[in-house]
């Protein structure tokens, strides 16, 4: 801090000596010595406060930079799920138009096409439609398979 080299104390302490005299002196230099502790330790706690208010500035901004990463990584991940939703939502509305179209269809068939007489074909279903089978009522009957026998043989000979 001051650049004073130890012939300069040497001269001070001899000036200190003439003025203050030989019974004073040892007191005065302990009273000195106490101020400059004082001084000095005052100087090295205002140098931590300072340090320590530049250490919660820099935590701070570490602080807002995590928070700042933390809004990005939230936006993006809301971002990928609106667009998995999107994603899934289509195809499945799209299911699901399709679905209501057969039932309609389904539904607006003629009362004819329900209950056919007998011996009239089937109805075939509306384009578009899926095909559903008929219940078993409606069906027809498919003929009982009927064991056959061995033809006789007509060998007369014995």
């Amino acid at each position: 801090m001051f650049d004073v080299s130890f012939s300069e104390l040497m001269l001070i302490g001899v000036i200190a000596l003439i003025v203050i005299g030989p019974e004073r002196l040892p007191k005065v230099a302990r009273t000195v010595g106490h101020l400059l502790g004082r001084a000095q330790r005052y100087v090295n706690e205002v140098k931590s406060d300072i340090q320590k208010e530049m250490d919660l500035k820099e935590i701070g901004d570490i602080k807002h930079q995590m928070e700042d990463a933390a809004r990005s990584v939230q936006s993006s991940m809301t971002s990928s799920v609106d667009e998995l939703r999107a994603a899934v939502t289509q195809p499945s509305q799209a299911l699901k138009d399709t679905l209501d179209q057969a039932r309609q269809a389904l539904d607006t068939r003629p009362a004819s096409a329900d209950a056919p007489a007998s011996g009239a074909a089937p109805a075939e279903p509306a384009a578009g439609a899926p095909a559903i089978p008929a219940p078993a009522a409606e069906r027809s009957p498919e003929p009982a398979s009927v064991p056959r026998s061995a033809p006789a043989s007509t060998d007369t000979s014995h």
